[in-house]
């Protein structure tokens, strides 16, 4: 299925231009599932891109084979597509950097003996913010899966044959793409690579690993790398004939529309919203998007039962408080529906993000507002109330700002790092310097023990969910706020999210400020 220029982010303007690098015996290697056959691993590749929004198709080959004109023959019906000739890696690499500077979308850089669920791909490349990301997975690194390291989401170092990398968790695996905002970055890399590569200066990189370098020239020269990880989705690249027969047959063990739905949930949501939400709410991701509804759509109904449940807790009596508090929960899990549903559509836009942030901040003071008028119904004291809801108010606000003001300074210390690019002459040495100079500073222990500590959390015993519910997020605010006022009043519900907010706040501007001097 071809873009949809209705859709936010799927105009023509901001379709990936991909580059499909047909530079390996393996790119015309036949693939099977055992039930059929259908050509080369090259034009099923090309086939996949054409369901994705993918403007333009450059396959680059090192002569003018059967593969690329049979590709040639059967791509009339996808987008436009080229064939570029070239003599070896530098010159492939020269490819890249020539398309990159006269490119006005988006780059991906895919090798052609890739064998991927198209909905790997489409994590990716069909991805309306058409970010900077390569396709990553756990497991070992293999001559086919270089090894990276990645953090918070970001990849932090990247290998090669050449290239080494100290404490690698994960796999690259063969898809890059590049965003508008960094192709002049790409390009300027593409060609000092393609200079070292002619002085032959990379060692022992083979012709095949030009997405490899591009990868690890990027996180070198300070551009962020989105880490998309595949959870139980495949993409890989295969040298064999064999290992290609394997990978497709692979393929076939995992239901791809499970895959897209699981993807949709967040991984790492609070203890509340993981178990009490998101384990349920999944399931109404797709009758959502059968009737037609928007993200926005939802986050709208969403404020309406916020607004519901302010009105009930205004009653101030023990059954309207209950009313309330049930009201509130199935706000809260239409908040995160709205996230699941932009997810899974992939329809995504600024102004969804903006409005879901400011809806939460208004259903969160309604409720506040509702409860204390409530409590004063009940001809009690109004200034006590009145002066505990304020306070969660200012409190609460006071917790975003730090929050969004520590976002705001690490995306400035990011882009400022983007303009500070790295010397063409550090990708002639094997490790990065940044890690090695890092243990010269006697800081490398502290390094591996920050990344022990990481481990310890995967593993989600009772630390892990600790340390998220210590934060209060929004999913533990709503409980919190919910069963105080369903079983209390609200002077305990006030006095609850004041007594946990001030702890919150106390370990976030703490690990924060760690983390700034660290």
């Amino acid at each position: 299925m071809g873009a949809d220029p209705s859709k936010p982010g799927t105009s023509r303007d901001t379709e990936t231009v991909a580059i499909v690098l047909a530079t390996s015996p393996a790119a015309g290697l036949p693939w099977s599932d055992g039930a059929r056959s259908d050509g080369s691993l090259l034009e099923r590749l090309t086939g996949q891109l054409r369901a994705l929004p993918v403007r333009e198709v450059l396959v680059v080959v090192r002569g003018q084979d059967a593969q690329a004109e049979g590709w040639e023959k059967g791509a009339e019906s996808g987008p436009p597509h080229q064939i570029r000739v070239s003599d070896g890696l530098a010159e492939d690499l020269r490819i890249v950097a020539k398309t990159a500077r006269a490119s006005t979308s988006p780059v991906a850089v895919l090798a052609a003996d890739l064998v991927a669920h198209t909905e790997a791909l489409s994590l990716l490349l069909g991805h309306p913010a058409r970010p900077t990301g390569a396709l990553v997975a756990s497991g070992d690194p293999a001559p086919l899966r270089p090894p990276v390291r990645t953090e918070w989401g970001r990849v932090v170092s990247a290998g090669t044959s050449f290239h080494e990398v100290e404490w690698a968790n994960g796999t690259f695996r063969g898809v890059l793409q590049v965003g508008e905002a960094h192709l002049a970055g790409l390009a300027d890399i593409a060609e000092d690579l393609a200079d070292l590569a002619q002085r032959r200066h990379l060692g022992r990189v083979g012709d095949g690993e030009v997405p490899e370098l591009l990868l690890t020239g990027l996180v070198r020269a300070g551009v962020q790398v989105h880490a998309v990880a595949l959870d139980t989705l495949h993409c890989g690249r295969a040298g064999t004939r064999p290992a290609a027969e394997r990978a497709v047959r692979e393929l076939a063990d995992v239901d791809e529309a499970q895959a897209r739905l699981d993807a949709a949930v967040k991984s790492g949501d609070g203890f509340f919203t993981t178990h009490c939400v998101s384990s349920w709410s999944r399931h109404l991701i797709r009758p959502a998007a059968r009737l037609g509804l928007t993200p926005n759509t939802v986050t709208g109904i969403s404020v309406g039962f916020a607004a519901i449940a302010a009105i009930w807790f205004s009653d101030g009596r023990r059954a309207g408080l209950v009313v309330g508090a049930v009201a509130l929960y199935l706000s809260f899990v239409l908040d995160c529906l709205d996230g699941q549903l932009a997810r899974y559509t992939r329809r995504f836009s600024p102004l969804g993000s903006w409005l879901d942030a400011i809806c939460d901040r208004l259903k969160e003071y309604l409720v506040y507002v509702g409860l204390a008028a409530g409590y004063v119904a009940g001809s009690r004291e109004p200034w006590e109330i009145w002066a505990l809801a304020v306070g969660a108010m200012i409190l609460q606000t006071v917790r975003h700002m730090v929050d969004f003001s520590y976002a705001g300074a690490m995306a400035d210390r990011a882009r400022a790092a983007g303009l500070r690019a790295a010397a063409p002459r550090s990708m002639a040495v094997p490790w990065d310097e940044a890690p090695a100079a890092a243990a010269a500073k006697g800081t490398g222990s502290v390094l591996a023990l920050s990344r022990r500590l990481d481990a310890l959390s995967a593993a989600r015993g009772v630390a892990y969910w600790a340390k998220k519910m210590i934060v209060l997020p929004i999913g533990e605010r709503m409980a919190l706020i919910s069963v105080t006022a369903a079983l209390f009043d609200a002077r305990v519900t006030f006095l609850a999210l004041l007594g946990w907010g001030a702890v919150a706040l106390a370990y976030t501007t703490g690990g924060r400020m760690a983390r700034s001097f660290a």
